[in-house]
């Protein structure tokens, strides 16, 4: 078996107990957030709804309607929808064809 040597070793150690203290970080970060919900929600806001906009928020304006686009697509497949309906995107390339 392979030994380190003892200053690749130093380095290891640092780096698992870097690692480790962001680990902590990220747990209490995630506490945090979880309280922050549950006071949303106890002032009467849809937690599930409130997630979805963060979601949404990380998202280009692009990446949200190519999806809402595709989500269309599939529900009127499905027969959820009637239509598929028409995109901002789509009116403009339209407006501009004319």
């Amino acid at each position: 078996m392979t030994t380190l040597q003892a200053s690749a070793q130093n380095q290891l150690r640092q780096l698992i107990e870097q690692i480790e203290r962001l680990e902590e970080e990220k747990k209490a970060l995630a506490g945090d957030i979880r309280d922050k919900y549950l006071e949303a929600k106890a002032v009467g806001f849809d937690v599930k709804a409130l997630r979805k906009i963060v979601g949404l928020r990380k998202k280009s304006k692009t990446d949200r309607e190519e999806e809402e686009a595709i989500l269309a697509v599939y529900m009127h497949a499905l027969g959820m929808i009637d239509e598929v309906p028409e995109l901002p995107r789509q009116r403009e390339v339209m407006d501009a064809a004319e």
